[in-house]
This record gives structure tokens, sequence and C-alpha cells, in this order.
């Protein structure tokens, strides 16, 4: 029982890993603005279309914003299935720890 809990704990770290490698696009306002987040949320590029400059920048500000939420919800999916993978469909949250 034991070794089967460390073989989890093994597999949870190489998922938290896996994941952190991840990269996922977000878009808003019809690929106006476009965000690319990294698996642990790291925030690495953000395209404004020329189209999007030409709007206030109130609504510049909420193309990015929503850009970002899309990409976070993609990264939430992507990371579940990545960990659903190493889990054999387990329900455990990413930060899951063992208690040993």
């Amino acid at each position: 029982m034991l070794s089967k809990a460390k073989d989890m704990q093994k597999k949870m770290k190489e998922a938290q890993d896996q994941i952190k490698k991840i990269e996922v696009e977000g878009v808003s306002g019809g690929n106006l603005v476009r965000v690319v987040l990294s698996g642990d949320y790291e925030l690495k590029s953000i395209e404004i279309s020329d189209a999007a400059k030409k709007e206030t920048q109130d609504i510049i500000n909420d193309l990015i914003i929503a850009a970002f939420n899309n990409a976070k919800e993609n990264l939430k999916k992507k990371s579940a299935e990545e960990l659903s993978k190493i889990t054999g469909g387990l329900n455990l949250p990413l930060d899951f720890k063992l208690p040993f």
C-alpha cells in the first residue's frame, strides 16, 4: 500500500512538472486579442490586433482581461486532462499532497 502511494506521489510530481511546460492560448473579441499562458499561469505573450488598437483603452483592457480568462479556463481543462492521464482518471486536485 505504501509503495502504491509513493508511486502515485511520483506520478503527481511528474504531472505537475509536465503541466508547467504546457502553453495555452486565450482569445477575445473574435481574435482581436490573443494571449499565451504557461502551465504555471505565467503570461508569456499578448498580441493586440490593429483593429483592436483602434478601440478605446477601456475596451482594449476588457479584451485583454477576457483573453486572459479564456486562457486560464483552457489551462484548467488542459491541466485536468494531463492529470487524468497520470492518475488513471482519479479526480485529484493538482496540488494534492500525500501525508508522507
